[in-house]
Protein backbone atom coordinates (compact mmCIF):
# COMPACT_ATOMS: atom_id res chain seq x y z
CA UNK A 1 0.00 0.00 0.00
CA UNK A 2 2.94 2.37 0.58
CA UNK A 3 3.44 4.88 -2.18
CA UNK A 4 3.01 8.47 -3.35
CA UNK A 5 -0.73 8.38 -2.67
CA UNK A 6 0.11 8.63 1.02
CA UNK A 7 1.39 12.17 0.46
CA UNK A 8 -2.26 13.15 0.04
CA UNK A 9 -2.99 11.45 3.36
CA UNK A 10 -0.33 13.53 5.14
CA UNK A 11 -1.49 16.77 3.50
CA UNK A 12 -5.05 15.89 4.48
CA UNK A 13 -3.89 15.52 8.09
CA UNK A 14 -2.74 19.14 8.21
CA UNK A 15 -5.79 20.26 6.26
CA UNK A 16 -8.12 18.51 8.71
CA UNK A 17 -6.53 20.30 11.65
CA UNK A 18 -6.94 23.61 9.82
CA UNK A 19 -10.56 22.92 8.86
CA UNK A 20 -11.56 21.83 12.35
CA UNK A 21 -9.94 24.86 13.97
CA UNK A 22 -7.56 22.63 15.96
CA UNK A 23 -4.31 23.77 14.35
CA UNK A 24 -3.72 26.83 16.55
CA UNK A 25 -4.86 24.97 19.65
CA UNK A 26 -2.28 22.23 19.06
CA UNK A 27 0.50 24.65 18.14
CA UNK A 28 -0.20 26.73 21.26
CA UNK A 29 -0.29 23.64 23.48
CA UNK A 30 3.21 22.64 22.36
CA UNK A 31 4.51 26.22 22.48
CA UNK A 32 5.57 25.88 18.84
CA UNK A 33 8.18 28.44 17.69
CA UNK A 34 7.02 31.07 15.20
CA UNK A 35 8.96 29.71 12.16
CA UNK A 36 7.58 26.19 12.62
CA UNK A 37 4.11 27.60 13.23
CA UNK A 38 4.31 29.42 9.90
CA UNK A 39 5.39 26.24 8.10
CA UNK A 40 2.50 24.28 9.63
CA UNK A 41 -0.05 26.84 8.47
CA UNK A 42 1.57 27.08 5.03
CA UNK A 43 1.18 23.33 4.57
CA UNK A 44 -2.33 23.12 5.96
CA UNK A 45 -4.17 26.28 4.96
CA UNK A 46 -3.98 26.06 1.11
CA UNK A 47 -5.37 22.52 1.24
CA UNK A 48 -8.00 23.24 3.86
CA UNK A 49 -10.71 22.09 1.46
CA UNK A 50 -9.14 18.60 1.49
CA UNK A 51 -9.58 18.25 5.25
CA UNK A 52 -12.19 15.97 6.76
CA UNK A 53 -15.21 17.77 8.13
CA UNK A 54 -15.63 15.54 11.18
CA UNK A 55 -18.35 15.71 13.80
CA UNK A 56 -19.30 19.36 14.31
CA UNK A 57 -20.62 18.55 17.79
CA UNK A 58 -17.12 17.64 19.00
CA UNK A 59 -14.42 20.05 20.23
CA UNK A 60 -11.87 20.97 17.51
CA UNK A 61 -8.99 18.65 18.46
CA UNK A 62 -11.24 15.66 19.12
CA UNK A 63 -13.13 16.35 15.92
CA UNK A 64 -9.90 16.34 13.86
CA UNK A 65 -8.43 13.17 15.38
CA UNK A 66 -11.63 11.13 15.18
CA UNK A 67 -12.09 12.17 11.56
CA UNK A 68 -8.53 11.11 10.69
CA UNK A 69 -8.77 7.56 12.02
CA UNK A 70 -7.82 5.10 14.77
CA UNK A 71 -4.05 5.62 14.75
CA UNK A 72 -4.52 9.36 15.33
CA UNK A 73 -7.03 8.59 18.07
CA UNK A 74 -4.46 6.42 19.84
CA UNK A 75 -2.04 9.34 19.83
CA UNK A 76 -4.71 11.64 21.23
CA UNK A 77 -5.44 9.19 24.05
CA UNK A 78 -1.86 9.51 25.26
CA UNK A 79 -1.93 13.31 25.16
CA UNK A 80 -5.22 13.40 27.07
CA UNK A 81 -3.41 12.24 30.21
CA UNK A 82 -0.82 15.05 30.09
CA UNK A 83 -2.38 18.45 30.82
CA UNK A 84 1.06 19.54 32.04
CA UNK A 85 2.39 19.00 28.49
CA UNK A 86 -0.52 20.06 26.26
CA UNK A 87 -2.47 22.31 28.62
CA UNK A 88 -5.76 21.77 30.44
CA UNK A 89 -7.98 22.89 27.55
CA UNK A 90 -6.57 20.45 24.99
CA UNK A 91 -6.29 17.60 27.52
CA UNK A 92 -9.95 18.04 28.44
CA UNK A 93 -10.99 17.95 24.77
CA UNK A 94 -9.00 14.77 24.18
CA UNK A 95 -10.36 12.96 27.25
CA UNK A 96 -13.45 11.78 25.32
CA UNK A 97 -11.14 9.76 23.05
CA UNK A 98 -10.61 7.25 25.84
CA UNK A 99 -14.05 5.64 25.84
CA UNK A 100 -16.64 8.08 24.50
CA UNK A 101 -16.29 7.76 20.72
CA UNK A 102 -19.30 7.24 18.43
CA UNK A 103 -20.35 3.56 18.66
CA UNK A 104 -21.48 1.16 15.96
CA UNK A 105 -24.91 -0.43 16.25
CA UNK A 106 -26.00 -3.25 18.57
CA UNK A 107 -27.16 -5.22 15.52
CA UNK A 108 -23.69 -5.09 13.96
CA UNK A 109 -22.19 -6.19 17.27
CA UNK A 110 -24.56 -9.17 17.58
CA UNK A 111 -23.84 -10.21 14.00
CA UNK A 112 -20.12 -10.36 14.84
CA UNK A 113 -20.82 -12.34 18.02
CA UNK A 114 -22.75 -14.98 16.07
CA UNK A 115 -20.15 -15.13 13.32
CA UNK A 116 -17.20 -15.46 15.72
CA UNK A 117 -18.76 -17.79 18.30
CA UNK A 118 -20.66 -19.91 15.79
CA UNK A 119 -24.11 -19.91 17.38
CA UNK A 120 -27.13 -17.61 17.83
CA UNK A 121 -26.45 -14.95 20.43
CA UNK A 122 -29.60 -15.91 22.37
CA UNK A 123 -27.98 -19.27 23.18
CA UNK A 124 -25.07 -17.45 24.86
CA UNK A 125 -26.63 -14.36 26.46
CA UNK A 126 -29.99 -13.70 28.07
CA UNK A 127 -29.37 -9.94 27.89
CA UNK A 128 -27.18 -7.82 25.61
CA UNK A 129 -27.09 -4.04 26.08
CA UNK A 130 -26.56 -1.14 23.73
CA UNK A 131 -22.90 0.01 23.58
CA UNK A 132 -21.76 1.42 26.93
CA UNK A 133 -18.25 2.48 25.90
CA UNK A 134 -16.66 2.97 22.49
CA UNK A 135 -12.95 3.47 21.85
CA UNK A 136 -10.72 3.60 18.79
CA UNK A 137 -10.39 -0.15 18.19
CA UNK A 138 -13.46 -1.72 19.81
CA UNK A 139 -16.53 -1.11 21.92
CA UNK A 140 -18.05 -2.78 24.97
CA UNK A 141 -21.54 -4.12 25.75
CA UNK A 142 -22.90 -5.37 29.06
CA UNK A 143 -24.51 -8.81 28.91
CA UNK A 144 -25.70 -11.70 31.07
CA UNK A 145 -24.65 -15.30 30.42
CA UNK A 146 -27.22 -18.05 29.86
CA UNK A 147 -24.94 -20.58 31.58
CA UNK A 148 -24.70 -19.12 35.09
CA UNK A 149 -26.44 -15.74 34.97
CA UNK A 150 -23.18 -13.83 35.48
CA UNK A 151 -22.86 -10.22 34.37
CA UNK A 152 -20.13 -9.91 31.76
CA UNK A 153 -18.53 -7.32 29.50
CA UNK A 154 -18.35 -8.20 25.81
CA UNK A 155 -15.67 -6.42 23.80
CA UNK A 156 -16.13 -6.39 20.01
CA UNK A 157 -13.82 -5.00 17.32
CA UNK A 158 -15.14 -2.22 15.12
CA UNK A 159 -16.20 -3.44 11.66
CA UNK A 160 -13.46 -2.77 9.12
CA UNK A 161 -11.02 -1.54 11.78
CA UNK A 162 -8.10 -3.52 10.33
CA UNK A 163 -8.28 -1.76 6.97
CA UNK A 164 -8.80 1.67 8.54
CA UNK A 165 -5.85 1.29 10.87
CA UNK A 166 -3.54 -0.03 8.14
CA UNK A 167 -4.40 3.03 6.04
CA UNK A 168 -3.34 5.34 8.87
CA UNK A 169 -0.12 3.52 9.62
CA UNK A 170 0.73 3.35 5.92
CA UNK A 171 0.91 7.15 5.85
CA UNK A 172 2.99 7.14 9.04
CA UNK A 173 5.57 4.93 7.32
CA UNK A 174 5.85 7.47 4.53
CA UNK A 175 6.30 10.30 7.05
CA UNK A 176 9.04 8.29 8.78
CA UNK A 177 10.79 7.65 5.47
CA UNK A 178 10.65 11.35 4.60
CA UNK A 179 12.14 12.17 8.01
CA UNK A 180 14.93 9.67 7.36
CA UNK A 181 15.74 11.18 3.97
CA UNK A 182 15.33 14.89 4.58
CA UNK A 183 15.92 15.35 8.33
CA UNK A 184 19.28 13.73 9.16
CA UNK A 185 19.02 14.97 12.73
CA UNK A 186 15.97 12.77 13.25
CA UNK A 187 17.67 9.53 12.19
CA UNK A 188 18.97 8.80 15.68
CA UNK A 189 15.30 8.60 16.75
CA UNK A 190 14.87 5.66 14.33
CA UNK A 191 11.50 6.85 12.99
CA UNK A 192 11.01 3.75 10.82
CA UNK A 193 11.66 1.40 13.75
CA UNK A 194 9.35 3.43 15.97
CA UNK A 195 6.50 3.16 13.46
CA UNK A 196 7.20 -0.57 12.98
CA UNK A 197 7.01 -1.02 16.74
CA UNK A 198 3.77 0.95 16.97
CA UNK A 199 2.35 -1.03 14.06
CA UNK A 200 3.22 -4.34 15.70
CA UNK A 201 1.68 -3.35 19.02
CA UNK A 202 -1.65 -2.32 17.54
CA UNK A 203 -1.76 -5.30 15.16
CA UNK A 204 -1.72 -7.41 18.32
CA UNK A 205 -4.61 -5.33 19.63
CA UNK A 206 -6.62 -6.33 16.56
CA UNK A 207 -6.69 -10.00 17.65
CA UNK A 208 -8.72 -10.36 20.84
CA UNK A 209 -7.43 -13.90 21.39
CA UNK A 210 -4.02 -12.39 22.08
CA UNK A 211 -5.59 -9.87 24.42
CA UNK A 212 -7.33 -12.67 26.33
CA UNK A 213 -4.03 -14.52 26.68
CA UNK A 214 -2.29 -11.36 27.88
CA UNK A 215 -5.02 -10.76 30.47
CA UNK A 216 -4.64 -14.32 31.74
CA UNK A 217 -0.86 -13.98 32.12
CA UNK A 218 -1.21 -10.57 33.77
CA UNK A 219 -3.71 -11.99 36.26
CA UNK A 220 -1.35 -14.82 37.17
CA UNK A 221 1.51 -12.37 37.78
CA UNK A 222 -0.52 -9.95 39.93
CA UNK A 223 -2.80 -12.27 41.91
CA UNK A 224 -1.05 -11.37 45.18
CA UNK A 225 -0.87 -7.60 44.64
CA UNK A 226 -2.86 -5.84 47.34
CA UNK A 227 -5.34 -3.20 46.22
CA UNK A 228 -5.38 -4.46 42.63
CA UNK A 229 -7.75 -6.77 40.76
CA UNK A 230 -8.54 -7.91 37.23
CA UNK A 231 -11.76 -9.30 35.69
CA UNK A 232 -11.68 -12.99 34.73
CA UNK A 233 -11.63 -13.97 31.04
CA UNK A 234 -14.48 -16.21 29.82
CA UNK A 235 -12.56 -18.29 27.28
CA UNK A 236 -15.57 -20.27 26.07
CA UNK A 237 -17.16 -17.06 24.79
CA UNK A 238 -14.09 -15.38 23.31
CA UNK A 239 -12.59 -15.44 19.80
CA UNK A 240 -10.53 -13.28 17.42
CA UNK A 241 -13.01 -10.38 17.23
CA UNK A 242 -14.99 -10.99 20.43
CA UNK A 243 -13.77 -11.14 24.04
CA UNK A 244 -15.96 -11.85 27.07
CA UNK A 245 -14.86 -11.17 30.64
CA UNK A 246 -16.47 -10.67 34.04
CA UNK A 247 -18.16 -7.34 34.62
CA UNK A 248 -16.19 -4.95 36.85
CA UNK A 249 -18.26 -2.64 39.03
CA UNK A 250 -16.57 0.53 40.20
CA UNK A 251 -16.08 4.28 39.88
CA UNK A 252 -14.18 5.57 36.86
CA UNK A 253 -10.70 6.66 37.92
CA UNK A 254 -11.07 9.81 35.84
CA UNK A 255 -14.18 11.01 37.72
CA UNK A 256 -12.69 12.89 40.68
CA UNK A 257 -16.04 14.16 41.93
CA UNK A 258 -17.48 10.64 42.08
CA UNK A 259 -14.34 9.34 43.79
CA UNK A 260 -14.68 12.03 46.45
CA UNK A 261 -18.35 11.24 47.00
CA UNK A 262 -17.48 7.55 47.38
CA UNK A 263 -14.93 8.46 50.05
CA UNK A 264 -11.81 7.29 48.20
CA UNK A 265 -8.43 8.85 49.00
CA UNK A 266 -7.32 10.25 45.65
CA UNK A 267 -3.74 10.90 46.78
CA UNK A 268 -3.34 7.29 47.87
CA UNK A 269 -4.91 6.08 44.61
CA UNK A 270 -2.44 8.16 42.58
CA UNK A 271 0.51 6.77 44.49
CA UNK A 272 -0.79 3.22 44.09
CA UNK A 273 -1.23 3.57 40.31
CA UNK A 274 2.40 4.64 40.00
CA UNK A 275 3.82 1.99 42.33
CA UNK A 276 1.77 -0.81 40.72
CA UNK A 277 3.00 0.10 37.26
CA UNK A 278 6.64 0.18 38.38
CA UNK A 279 6.27 -3.10 40.27
CA UNK A 280 4.77 -4.85 37.26
CA UNK A 281 7.41 -3.47 34.89
CA UNK A 282 10.41 -4.23 37.11
CA UNK A 283 9.31 -7.35 38.98
CA UNK A 284 7.49 -9.13 36.14
CA UNK A 285 8.74 -7.44 32.99
CA UNK A 286 5.10 -7.56 31.82
CA UNK A 287 2.89 -4.53 32.35
CA UNK A 288 -0.36 -2.90 31.26
CA UNK A 289 0.80 -0.42 28.62
CA UNK A 290 -2.46 1.50 28.19
CA UNK A 291 -3.20 2.65 31.75
CA UNK A 292 -5.22 5.77 31.03
CA UNK A 293 -8.33 6.71 33.04
CA UNK A 294 -10.67 5.00 30.57
CA UNK A 295 -9.13 1.61 31.43
CA UNK A 296 -9.17 1.93 35.22
CA UNK A 297 -11.89 1.81 37.88
CA UNK A 298 -11.99 1.88 41.66
CA UNK A 299 -14.02 -0.85 43.37
CA UNK A 300 -16.19 -0.13 46.40
CA UNK A 301 -13.46 -1.59 48.66
CA UNK A 302 -10.86 0.78 47.18
CA UNK A 303 -9.14 -1.75 44.89
CA UNK A 304 -7.96 -0.46 41.51
CA UNK A 305 -9.48 -2.50 38.68
CA UNK A 306 -7.68 -2.61 35.33
CA UNK A 307 -9.16 -3.80 32.05
CA UNK A 308 -8.56 -3.52 28.29
CA UNK A 309 -5.41 -5.59 27.82
CA UNK A 310 -4.89 -4.95 24.12
CA UNK A 311 -1.54 -3.23 24.66
CA UNK A 312 0.82 -4.98 27.07
CA UNK A 313 4.51 -4.23 27.44
CA UNK A 314 7.34 -6.71 27.88
CA UNK A 315 10.97 -6.03 28.80
CA UNK A 316 13.69 -8.60 29.42
CA UNK A 317 15.60 -9.01 32.69
CA UNK A 318 18.71 -7.19 31.50
CA UNK A 319 16.75 -4.15 30.28
CA UNK A 320 14.81 -4.09 33.56
CA UNK A 321 18.05 -3.89 35.52
CA UNK A 322 19.36 -1.09 33.33
CA UNK A 323 16.09 0.85 33.67
CA UNK A 324 16.04 0.32 37.45
CA UNK A 325 19.63 1.51 37.84
CA UNK A 326 18.87 4.63 35.82
CA UNK A 327 15.78 5.40 37.91
CA UNK A 328 17.60 4.64 41.15
CA UNK A 329 20.51 6.85 40.15
CA UNK A 330 18.14 9.76 39.54
CA UNK A 331 16.41 9.13 42.87
CA UNK A 332 19.78 9.10 44.68
CA UNK A 333 20.95 12.03 42.55
CA UNK A 334 23.98 9.97 41.50
CA UNK A 335 24.21 11.37 38.00
CA UNK A 336 27.66 9.91 37.35
CA UNK A 337 26.27 6.40 37.87
CA UNK A 338 23.26 7.18 35.67
CA UNK A 339 25.66 8.30 32.93
CA UNK A 340 27.82 5.19 33.35
CA UNK A 341 24.79 2.91 33.04
CA UNK A 342 23.86 4.60 29.76
CA UNK A 343 27.35 3.94 28.42
CA UNK A 344 27.50 0.36 29.74
CA UNK A 345 24.18 -0.46 28.08
CA UNK A 346 25.28 1.10 24.79
CA UNK A 347 22.58 3.78 24.91
CA UNK A 348 25.20 6.51 24.40
CA UNK A 349 28.03 6.13 21.83
CA UNK A 350 31.34 5.18 23.47
CA UNK A 351 33.21 8.17 22.02
CA UNK A 352 31.14 10.61 24.09
CA UNK A 353 32.41 12.01 27.39
CA UNK A 354 30.78 10.33 30.39
CA UNK A 355 31.44 13.28 32.73
CA UNK A 356 29.86 15.77 30.35
CA UNK A 357 26.86 13.49 29.99
CA UNK A 358 26.57 13.26 33.78
CA UNK A 359 26.53 17.05 34.06
CA UNK A 360 23.83 17.27 31.39
CA UNK A 361 21.73 14.73 33.32
CA UNK A 362 22.21 16.75 36.51
CA UNK A 363 20.68 19.75 34.74
CA UNK A 364 17.65 17.56 33.98
CA UNK A 365 17.29 15.95 37.40
CA UNK A 366 18.10 18.68 39.91
CA UNK A 367 15.10 20.94 39.14
CA UNK A 368 12.79 18.05 40.05
CA UNK A 369 13.91 17.56 43.63
CA UNK A 370 12.37 19.71 46.30
CA UNK A 371 9.39 20.56 44.07
CA UNK A 372 5.92 19.15 43.82
CA UNK A 373 4.41 18.35 40.45
CA UNK A 374 2.64 21.70 40.09
CA UNK A 375 6.01 23.49 40.03
CA UNK A 376 7.50 21.37 37.27
CA UNK A 377 6.81 22.11 33.62
CA UNK A 378 6.91 18.66 32.07
CA UNK A 379 6.80 20.23 28.62
CA UNK A 380 10.03 22.18 29.22
CA UNK A 381 11.60 19.16 30.93
CA UNK A 382 10.87 16.91 27.94
CA UNK A 383 12.22 19.55 25.56
CA UNK A 384 15.47 19.73 27.53
CA UNK A 385 15.78 15.94 27.64
CA UNK A 386 15.40 15.89 23.87
CA UNK A 387 18.19 18.46 23.53
CA UNK A 388 20.46 16.36 25.76
CA UNK A 389 19.86 13.13 23.87
CA UNK A 390 20.40 14.90 20.55
CA UNK A 391 23.64 16.42 21.74
CA UNK A 392 25.08 13.08 22.84
CA UNK A 393 23.86 11.08 19.85
CA UNK A 394 21.50 8.77 21.75
CA UNK A 395 19.31 6.65 19.50
CA UNK A 396 15.70 5.71 20.22
CA UNK A 397 15.51 2.38 22.04
CA UNK A 398 12.53 0.65 20.45
CA UNK A 399 12.39 -1.91 23.26
CA UNK A 400 11.74 0.94 25.71
CA UNK A 401 9.13 2.84 23.69
CA UNK A 402 6.12 1.27 25.43
CA UNK A 403 7.75 1.56 28.84
CA UNK A 404 8.52 5.25 28.36
CA UNK A 405 5.12 5.97 26.83
CA UNK A 406 3.29 4.19 29.66
CA UNK A 407 5.37 5.99 32.26
CA UNK A 408 4.16 9.28 30.76
CA UNK A 409 0.55 8.10 30.75
CA UNK A 410 0.64 6.71 34.30
CA UNK A 411 2.22 9.85 35.69
CA UNK A 412 -0.51 11.84 33.97
CA UNK A 413 -3.20 9.67 35.57
CA UNK A 414 -1.61 10.07 38.99
CA UNK A 415 -1.42 13.84 38.56
CA UNK A 416 -5.08 14.00 37.59
CA UNK A 417 -5.85 12.42 40.98
CA UNK A 418 -3.37 14.54 42.94
CA UNK A 419 -1.64 17.48 41.21
CA UNK A 420 1.00 17.58 43.97
CA UNK A 421 2.23 14.00 43.54
CA UNK A 422 5.98 13.53 43.04
CA UNK A 423 6.89 10.56 40.90
CA UNK A 424 10.40 10.22 42.38
CA UNK A 425 9.17 9.93 45.97
CA UNK A 426 6.64 7.26 45.00
CA UNK A 427 9.15 5.37 42.84
CA UNK A 428 11.91 5.26 45.50
CA UNK A 429 10.76 2.25 47.61
CA UNK A 430 9.67 0.19 44.59
CA UNK A 431 12.91 0.71 42.66
CA UNK A 432 15.06 0.27 45.77
CA UNK A 433 13.39 -3.06 46.54
CA UNK A 434 13.99 -4.27 43.00
CA UNK A 435 17.64 -3.17 43.10
CA UNK A 436 18.22 -5.13 46.31
CA UNK A 437 16.71 -8.29 44.82
CA UNK A 438 18.16 -8.10 41.31
CA UNK A 439 21.67 -6.70 41.76
CA UNK A 440 24.02 -8.35 44.25
CA UNK A 441 25.22 -11.79 45.45
CA UNK A 442 21.73 -13.34 45.53
CA UNK A 443 21.02 -12.18 42.00
CA UNK A 444 24.38 -13.54 40.83
CA UNK A 445 23.62 -16.98 42.31
CA UNK A 446 20.19 -16.91 40.70
CA UNK A 447 21.72 -16.02 37.31
CA UNK A 448 24.21 -18.89 37.58
CA UNK A 449 21.39 -21.27 38.43
CA UNK A 450 19.40 -20.17 35.36
CA UNK A 451 22.50 -20.63 33.19
CA UNK A 452 23.02 -24.14 34.57
CA UNK A 453 19.41 -25.04 33.81
CA UNK A 454 19.84 -23.92 30.21
CA UNK A 455 22.97 -26.09 29.89
CA UNK A 456 21.19 -29.01 31.51
CA UNK A 457 18.40 -28.87 28.93
CA UNK A 458 21.02 -29.48 26.24
CA UNK A 459 22.60 -32.35 28.23
CA UNK A 460 21.32 -35.21 26.02
CA UNK A 461 22.60 -33.44 22.89
CA UNK A 462 26.00 -32.38 24.22
CA UNK A 463 27.88 -35.68 23.53
CA UNK A 464 26.77 -35.63 19.88
CA UNK A 465 27.61 -31.96 19.49
CA UNK A 466 31.05 -32.46 21.02
CA UNK A 467 31.71 -35.52 18.84
CA UNK A 468 30.81 -33.59 15.68
CA UNK A 469 33.04 -30.72 16.72
CA UNK A 470 35.96 -33.03 17.48
CA UNK A 471 35.58 -34.86 14.16
CA UNK A 472 35.53 -31.53 12.32
CA UNK A 473 38.63 -30.38 14.21
CA UNK A 474 40.47 -33.67 13.54
CA UNK A 475 39.60 -33.52 9.85
CA UNK A 476 40.80 -29.94 9.60
CA UNK A 477 44.15 -30.67 11.26
CA UNK A 478 44.77 -34.18 9.87
CA UNK A 479 47.06 -33.23 6.94
CA UNK A 480 49.52 -31.39 9.16
CA UNK A 481 48.93 -32.81 12.62
CA UNK A 482 47.79 -36.33 13.26
CA UNK A 483 46.75 -38.05 16.46
CA UNK A 484 47.44 -36.26 19.74
CA UNK A 485 49.26 -33.37 18.04
CA UNK A 486 45.94 -31.96 16.84
CA UNK A 487 44.95 -31.40 20.45
CA UNK A 488 47.86 -29.14 21.26
CA UNK A 489 46.74 -26.53 18.74
CA UNK A 490 45.12 -23.56 20.53
CA UNK A 491 41.79 -24.28 18.83
CA UNK A 492 41.92 -27.96 19.71
CA UNK A 493 42.77 -27.35 23.37
CA UNK A 494 40.07 -24.69 23.70
CA UNK A 495 37.49 -26.95 22.09
CA UNK A 496 38.31 -29.90 24.33
CA UNK A 497 38.37 -27.75 27.48
CA UNK A 498 35.10 -26.04 26.56
CA UNK A 499 33.41 -29.39 25.93
CA UNK A 500 34.66 -30.75 29.26
CA UNK A 501 33.48 -27.71 31.25
CA UNK A 502 30.08 -27.69 29.52
CA UNK A 503 29.48 -31.37 30.26
CA UNK A 504 30.71 -30.95 33.81
CA UNK A 505 28.47 -27.94 34.48
CA UNK A 506 25.38 -29.69 33.13
CA UNK A 507 26.09 -32.72 35.32
CA UNK A 508 26.84 -30.66 38.44
CA UNK A 509 23.60 -28.67 38.32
Amino acid sequence: MRGPHNIIRLIRTGATFERSGAMNLVLDAFETPAPLRAVAHALGWPFKWLGYKGDLNMPPATRALTALGPAYIKFGQVLSTRPDVVGNELAQQLRVLQDQLPPFSREEALAQVEQELGQPWQEIFTEFSEPIAAASIAQVHRAKLVKDGSDVAVKILRPGIERAFNKDVDAFYLAARIADLFAPGARRLRPMEVIEHFDGVVQGELDLRLESAAASEFAANTKDDKGFQLPQIRWAHSARRVMTLDWADGTALGDNAALDVAGHNRRELGERVLSLFLRHALRDGFFHADMHQGNLKVAANGDIIAYDFGIMGHIDEYTRRVYAEILYGFIKRDYKRVAEVHFEAGYVPAHQDVDEFARALRAVGEPIFGMDATQISMGRLLNYLFEVTERFGMETRTELILLQRTMVVVEGVARSLDPHINIWEVAHPVVEDYIKRSIGPKAMISDLGKTALVLARFGPRLPGLVEKALIAQTTETAPKNSGWRAWVKPGGVGLALGAFLTLGASWLF
